[in-house]
């Protein structure tokens, strides 16, 4: 069992940097990838970034490449997701979520997810 907890989230600028935190419970923070994904209202939800059991693997969304940067720190159990030049369209929930052995960007593949944090950017 895992469970996940965002930080992070607020309002920013276009333009601007904000930077996630999703702390998870556990001691098996290692054997878990990580994901990030995103839920705008009425939208549904979408794949962001995700990073392998060891951090050496990324995955991003196409639109959030060269912007977005996700990161693990196995020894804090913690993920990131660095944002970067934000867009207005960027602003949703975000939402962290793990699954065992390999990442994917498929939602359905991940089994424990975080309740997500705001991220509202500003035009």
């Amino acid at each position: 069992q895992v469970q996940l907890v965002e930080s992070g989230g607020g309002l920013a600028q276009a333009g601007g940097s904000l930077r996630l935190s999703c702390a998870a419970s556990g001691r098996t923070f290692s054997s878990y990838a990580m994901g990030w994904f995103r839920q705008a209202p009425g939208k549904e939800r979408e794949f962001v970034a995700s990073i392998s059991r060891s951090g050496g693997s990324t995955y991003y969304a196409d639109s959030v490449k060269g912007r977005f940067t996700i990161s693990r720190d196995n020894a804090k159990n913690t993920v990131y997701l660095q944002m970067n030049s934000l867009k207005f369209e960027g602003t949703a929930v975000y939402s962290c979520a793990a699954r065992p052995y390999t990442w994917t960007g498929n939602a359905y593949d991940y089994n424990y997810w975080g309740q997500g944090t705001q991220v509202t950017v500003s035009s």
